[in-house]
């Protein structure tokens, strides 16, 4: 392969990853705000189920 053409296929390469890290990083801010309230909400059922379950009685 001639440096030319591999060069070429690297400048093309590079310019699809910046623009896959681009939309990634719009889509991470375009978040619902809400994220982390829903996720501190299943965390707090998460442990009320596991205080709420039966534990064997230690003899």
């Amino acid at each position: 392969m001639h440096p030319d053409t591999h060069l070429a296929l690297h400048h093309t390469r590079a310019a699809e990853l910046r623009a896959e890290a681009d939309a990634h990083r719009l889509a991470a801010e375009a978040k619902q705000p809400g994220e982390l309230r829903t996720r501190l909400g299943w965390t707090l059922v998460e442990v009320g189920l596991r205080l709420a379950a039966p534990r064997p009685a230690v003899a």
